[in-house]
């Protein structure tokens, strides 16, 4: 038995021979919440947990409440500046725990960093052009993969920075890519109006999802792996099974083009932002709409969802952010502040907090659900594009146009 990210625990059983794992969502655990009578119902629900196991379950789920408890009400310090590369960065990414982060960039390249310590591990070199999208095999953090205007994706040892794979295939840039949560696929989203599925292991591209008319600039896998996303120019949004490369759902009403598209962590809703200034919310199990929500005066940047799905945030070219409460789709908290466009948003692990990175060249801290704004990280010298937390939401790095990237913890 195992935790399994912040809001749930992963069970491994054997089955016929065979170890099989399941996992029991705990979306309702806060700090205040009874462990013992919350231990109690889910021993009910599931047979797999036996008398002999009550104890080790109570402690993993004191666990998890004793980490959504941390970092509350955290103030960030500048810790270090990066002159990172010799041309703009395009983004950073963070690996699971946060002990070390990685930067793309216009020079072609992209580096690995040391959080701690701020020092380059790795360079990671061969692109041709830009790279423009990269990730972590994140739960594991021990592979990378760099998307590049040249075309092709490839695949590093976070460990090394040795090359394993280069992945070839699509006719023009690739601006998105992503692992699935076995870290057995490395999807990508191309300007040639393809996503491409790639197995790690054999480094041979296994389907290529046909069917949006214009470039993917947005994809994400559910939790399962089972299903993908992808948001287009075309001002759609199509999910797939990623077994089959078949459609599932086309989730159509967008006006114009989708600037970002995310399920939430049970994958029952999915999340689209779009250019024509509003957001809407899909059933994700039959791909109609549930809301379209307004009230941003110009385009939708990014979106997302808090890590339990009570909450979803949208940012705006407008210099403003908005909280809504998923299950009643109300407005509950205006974020606003900044003096130019708000290019990226996300919450903290726990929830409590939102980061927001603009082109006014600051980051935001804010308080999710009152709106107000805690913190401003100062001393970039040009927009900001890039921002993220760490999974214990105690460290944040931002990247600018500056050339530099910031670690704030």
């Amino acid at each position: 038995m195992r935790s399994l990210s912040w809001r749930g625990i992963m069970l491994e059983y054997e089955k016929h021979g065979e170890l099989k794992t399941k996992s029991i969502d705990l979306l309702e655990l806060g700090p205040s919440t009874d462990v013992s009578a919350l231990v109690e119902e889910i021993q009910k629900a599931e047979p797999l947990i036996t008398a002999s196991r009550t104890e080790q379950v109570r402690l993993l789920v004191q666990r998890l409440q004793a980490k959504l408890g941390q970092h509350i009400n955290h103030i960030f310090y500048l810790f270090k500046v990066l002159r990172a590369h010799i041309l703009p960065l395009t983004n950073v990414a963070l690996n699971k725990s946060g002990s070390c982060f990685i930067t793309g960039s216009y020079d072609r390249t992209c580096k690995v960093w040391d959080t701690r310590s701020g020092e380059e591990l790795h360079t990671l070199e061969g692109h041709r052009n830009v790279v423009y999208a990269i990730a972590f095999n994140n739960p594991y953090g021990d592979k990378i993969a760099t998307g590049s205007f040249d075309k092709t994706c490839k695949l590093w040892s976070a460990e090394t920075g040795k090359c394993y794979h280069t992945f070839r295939g699509h006719t023009a840039e690739i601006v998105c890519l992503s692992f699935n949560p076995q870290s057995t696929l490395v999807a990508t989203g191309s300007m040639d109006t393809t996503a491409k599925l790639w197995d790690i292991q054999s480094g041979e591209e296994v389907f290529t999802l046909t069917g949006h008319l214009a470039e993917i600039i947005s994809l994400s896998f559910d939790t399962s792996g089972n299903r993908i996303i992808t948001g287009s120019f075309d001002h759609t949004v199509i999910v797939w099974d990623t077994a089959t490369a078949r459609k599932v759902h086309t989730l159509i009403g967008h006006c114009a083009e989708i600037s970002s598209a995310v399920f939430n962590w049970d994958c029952s809703l999915i999340l689209t932002g779009s250019m024509d200034k509003t957001c809407m919310l899909w059933d994700a199990t039959n791909g109609k709409c549930v809301a379209t929500l307004t009230g941003h005066d110009d385009e939708i940047l990014d979106s997302c969802f808090d890590y339990a799905g009570k909450l979803f945030a949208t940012a705006s070219a407008d210099g403003a952010a908005r909280v809504y409460e998923t299950a009643t789709r109300k407005c509950i908290a205006k974020l606003e502040g900044h003096e130019g466009e708000i290019s990226k948003i996300s919450f903290n692990p726990q929830g409590n907090r939102l980061l927001t990175g603009s082109s006014d060249k600051t980051a935001r801290i804010w308080d999710a659900t009152t709106g107000q704004c805690l913190q401003v990280l100062e001393g970039h010298t040009d927009e900001i594009f890039s921002c993220a937390f760490n999974y214990k939401g105690n460290i944040v790095i931002t990247g600018s146009k500056d050339n530099t990237c910031r670690i704030w913890c």
